[in-house]
Formats: C-alpha cells, sequence, structure tokens
C-alpha cells in the first residue's frame, strides 16, 4: 500500500516560491515580489520552469510515485521538443528517468508570436526497485518544462533531507544555464557543477532573461547563499536590450545589490561562453526562417557589426568591459572574482563541439562546461 505524504516546501528544493493551484503547487524559481514587477511573458515561462528544483527526501521506500502536470511548449514549424525529463536519485547517483507524455500544452506560432493553450491530463511518473534501506531520495523535475506538483506517493514513510553540510551555491545566468538543449535536469552544468563540487544548487538561470533585472538582483540578495556567480552577455546581446552607456552602470547596480545581502560571500562574474554569430555581430538575434523551412532550428544575429561604435553590446564589448568593472571593484571586494567564458567553451571546442543552433550547447557540451566550472571556479 502506497502512503501520500503532502507536497510542502520542506520536501522541495531549489524553488523561491510554491503557488497553490487548481491542481496542487507550481514552483516558482523567482518570489512573487519579483514576478509582480515584470509581465515579460518569456520571463513568466522560464522562471517557472523548475531547472534545479527537485523533490528531496530520505526513506526506506522502494517505490515512489508523483503525480504532476506538464506545460509543454510546441513551436510551429521548429522540430518537436523532447518530452521534459524526471531524474530519479539515490545517495546522489542517477537510478532511474521517466517522462510524461501528456500534459498541457501551448503552442506558439514563432512568426507572429500568438500562442493556443490546450489543457491536458495529470500525468504519473513511477519508479520502482530502489534499494530496501534508509537513503536519500531526489527527485528532479524537468528543467524545460512547467511542472505543477500533484501528489508524493511511497511504500514507505518519507521524512524531510536532512542538512548535509554543504554550502548553497546561487546561480544566474541565461537560457544555456537554465539547460537548454541538456539531456536532463540533473545533467544541466550547473547541476553538473554543484554535484562534482559538493554543492546546494539553488539555479536561477533564465532562458531569455539574463537582463540585469533589478528584482532578480533582489531576489539573489534575499536567499541565503555561500557561493554566488552570476553569468552576463548573451541575452542582454540577443535582445539588443541596451547600450553599452548603461551596461557598465547596470552591472555595478546588480552586483551592489546582491552584495547588500551577501557582502562577503565568494562572488564570481561569468562572461559569455564562446558563441560566433554574436562575437562581433551586434543582435538583435532571430530565428532562422529559412532553416525552419527545413525542419531545422537555428538563430542568428542581425545587427552590423559597424553599430558598436554607436555603443551596440558584443559578446567581446561584454567581455571586455566585465573584466574592467571587476578589476575596478577588488579594490574594494576581495572575494569578487572574474571568469572568462571562453575559459569554459572556447573557439577550439566549437571546433570540436558546435552550438547545433548556433546558439546553445547540446548534452556533450553541457558536460564539459559543468566539469571546467567544478575546477575553475574555486567552489
Amino acid at each position: 500500500m502506497l502512503i501520500t505524504t503532502p507536497i510542502t516546501e520542506t520536501l522541495v528544493r531549489g524553488a523561491a516560491d510554491l503557488e497553490r493551484t487548481e491542481h496542487g503547487l507550481l514552483p516558482h524559481r523567482l518570489p512573487a515580489r519579483a514576478r509582480a514587477q515584470c509581465a515579460d511573458g518569456q520571463l513568466a515561462v522560464a522562471e517557472s520552469q523548475p531547472s534545479g528544483v527537485r523533490l528531496a527526501f530520505r526513506t526506506t521506500a522502494t517505490t515512489v510515485e508523483l503525480d504532476a502536470l506538464p506545460t509543454k511548449r510546441v513551436y510551429l514549424g521548429a522540430p518537436p521538443r523532447p518530452d521534459g525529463v524526471y531524474d530519479l536519485l539515490v545517495d546522489g547517483r542517477l537510478t532511474g528517468q521517466a517522462s510524461l507524455p501528456d500534459g498541457d500544452t501551448v503552442t506558439v506560432d514563432l512568426a507572429t508570436g500568438s500562442a493556443e493553450h490546450r489543457p491536458g491530463p495529470v500525468g504519473t511518473v513511477r519508479f520502482t526497485g530502489l534499494p530496501a534501506r534508509e537513503k536519500d531520495v531526489e527527485l528532479w523535475l524537468p528543467h524545460n518544462e512547467t511542472t505543477e506538483l500533484v501528489a508524493l506517493r511511497t511504500d514507505a514513510a518519507i521524512e524531510p533531507l536532512p542538512g548535509r553540510g554543504r554550502r548553497v551555491w546561487l546561480h544566474h545566468g541565461s537560457s544555456i544555464s537554465h539547460g537548454s538543449d541538456a539531456a536532463s535536469p540533473s545533467t544541466t552544468w550547473p547541476a553538473l557543477a554543484a554535484s562534482l563540487a559538493g554543492l546546494e544548487l539553488i539555479n536561477l538561470g533564465m532562458g531569455g532573461s539574463a537582463l540585469l533585472d533589478p528584482f532578480t538582483a533582489r531576489a539573489m540578495r534575499d536567499t541565503p547563499a555561500d557561493l554566488i556567480s552570476v553569468k552576463i552577455g548573451i541575452n542582454l546581446v540577443n535582445a539588443d536590450l541596451m547600450r553599452l552607456r548603461a551596461f557598465g552602470p547596470a552591472v555595478h547596480g546588480f552586483l551592489d545589490t546582491i552584495r547588500e545581502g551577501h557582502p562577503t560571500a565568494p562572488l564570481l562574474v561569468v562572461s559569455p561562453l564562446y558563441c560566433p554569430i554574436h562575437e562581433d555581430t551586434p543582435g538583435p538575434g532571430a530565428f532562422d526562417f529559412a532553416a525552419l523551412s527545413t525542419g531545422r532550428l537555428r538563430f542568428r544575429a542581425t545587427g552590423d557589426p559597424a553599430e558598436r561604435a554607436a555603443g551596440k553590446l558584443t559578446l567581446g564589448v561584454i567581455r571586455e568591459e566585465l573584466a574592467r568593472i571587476v578589476e575596478q571593484r577588488r579594490a574594494g571586494d576581495p572575494h569578487l572574482r572574474y571568469l572568462d567564458g571562453r575559459d569554459l567553451y572556447g573557439e577550439a571546442d566549437h571546433a570540436e563541439l558546435p552550438l547545433p543552433d548556433e546558439l546553445h550547447p547540446d548534452a556533450a557540451t553541457h558536460r564539459l562546461i559543468g566539469e571546467r566550472f567544478a575546477k575553475l571556479s574555486g567552489c
């Protein structure tokens, strides 16, 4: 007989807020106050996709079931997206994986930006044959599907996972940090780096939304953490959000806000990974509709390199400015460091492991980046 355990914040790690819905609980990675300050649809989708969020408990159970309602996104004309993956880890080792084929569906027309929502059924992921001993279980939720938690059942009692003395690592970045094109939630590069370094991850990597927003900085300021990193650049270029004059003060303000809550925590500023389309060409970035017509998803840069003279941002410009800012601030902040993103994924890596859509790394590259970050970050 299975025991139903109420899902509460004591069982959920990596989320800032649990919103009660018609079906259950919706994990959010930004607090309600931050969400209320921005009506951007892209941000709403990104922060509600539970990258790095997992259920964590200790139990002797051999069977674990989770009822959940995913929201899947279909992009007209683009290749089908794979179903999100649920990773089950036992004592830190990946033991099982499952997916839900059904759920709510949002169909997006890339040409017009219109979206149609179709409701679907709640589904169940089930894991059996787990070792019949006391163990630590983590069920990582799909990093790329908004997921409402409906019910948790096991064949033995569970208790919240006790503290393991691990340092908490708070990270903010773009879709690459979010986990775009990673194989599963526990194999995004931040999740891999956290596992290798023995850290508890809070992942604020949010697709298309690493834009130096003040409400994100305040959320980081107010989140308990031992180590902090911010990966800045690619979204500012492909959104064509600001010019060089605004960029420097915005970086300073973002870091100032984080430091209000974490004055002495190690703080790592990471510049963009190598990305040929935006190295010297400004944004905005756009879908390559010629590629879409052949069933391939690709991105392109639409700016003019000559526009750099007017202050338009490229990845090269951003790296130079971030290095300058960190060097300037280090005079009064010895716990601040800079990491060139090309040390995580550079030009030589691109020759061997190219970006399939010109923007996002594949699963093998996520592993490479995670391994390098664990070594180079000083965690």
